[in-house]
C-alpha cells in the first residue's frame, strides 16, 4: 500500500519559514553565555585604529565596560585598583579593552582625545579604549552597567561575566576585603580550573545608551 503523502499547502509553508526566520533570529540576536564562543565584533579604537576581538585569538581578553562620571567607576580608578588589574594583565599578556558605550550627550561619552586624555591622566594601562557610542558592542554582550566585566580565554570562549567584586557599593574602602571577580577568574584559568563563580550580578551606573 503506498503510503500518503501530505500536501504542501500555504499555511505549512508560511509555519516552516516562520520557523526558519526565528531560528535566524535566535542566532543573530542571541545573548552572550558563558562557555560559548564570545561574540565577535568590530570596533574603532580611541586612535582611529580599527579593532576586532577575532584579532587577540590565543590570548586571554578582558572587557571593561566604563563610564568616567560613574561614581562606582570612580571608586575603583581613583582607589588606583582598576589600574592595578589592567597592569597586572599587561604583565601577564592578557588583553584588557576598556569599552565606552556612552551615547553623545550623555555622561562618560569623550571623543578618542577626550579618552587617551583619561588614560593618561588616571595612568590606566588597558590595551585599547573601545568608542561605542552607538551601543552596538554593549548591546551584544548585553552589558547593563559600568564596570561590567567580561573574561575570555584563549579559544574565544567567554569564561566568566559579572561584577567586577562582590561589593556592591561605591565606597572605596570596600575593596581591600572584597573578593575581585576578575583576579580570581584567570587565577582559575591559569589553573587549568573552571571559573567559579562564572556569573555574577554586575553592580554600577546604568550605561548611558542611546535612544
Amino acid at each position: 500500500m503506498t503510503p500518503r503523502s501530505t500536501p504542501m499547502t500555504l499555511s505549512t509553508i508560511a509555519l516552516g519559514t516562520a520557523m526558519v526566520l526565528a531560528a535566524s533570529t535566535t542566532a543573530v540576536f542571541a545573548a552572550p553565555k558563558v562557555g560559548e564562543p564570545a561574540p565577535d565584533f568590530a570596533a574603532v579604537n580611541s586612535k582611529g585604529e580599527p579593532v576586532k576581538l577575532g584579532d587577540f585569538k590565543g590570548k586571554k581578553v578582558i572587557l571593561e565596560w566604563t563610564n568616567d562620571g560613574c561614581p562606582y567607576v570612580q571608586k575603583h580608578y581613583s582607589s588606583g585598583n582598576m589600574q592595578a588589574l589592567q597592569k597586572q594583565a599587561a604583565a601577564d599578556d592578557v588583553i584588557w579593552l576598556s569599552v565606552i558605550s556612552s551615547a553623545p550627550g550623555t555622561q562618560g561619552h569623550v571623543d578618542g582625545a577626550g579618552a587617551d586624555e583619561l588614560t593618561e591622566s588616571r595612568d590606566a594601562a588597558p590595551h585599547a579604549v573601545l568608542l561605542d557610542e552607538k551601543g552596538s558592542i554593549g548591546k551584544l554582550y548585553e552589558a547593563k552597567v559600568t564596570p561590567h566585566m567580561y573574561v575570555i580565554d584563549e579559544a574565544g570562549v567567554l569564561k566568566y561575566m559579572g561584577g567586577i567584586d562582590d561589593k556592591p557599593t561605591s565606597n572605596v574602602s570596600d575593596i581591600e576585603t572584597a573578593t575581585n571577580y576578575v583576579t580570581n577568574a584567570l587565577q582559575q584559568l591559569n589553573n587549568g580550573k573552571a571559573v567559579d563563580p562564572a556569573v555574577t550580578r554586575a553592580y554600577g551606573c546604568s550605561v548611558k545608551y542611546g535612544s
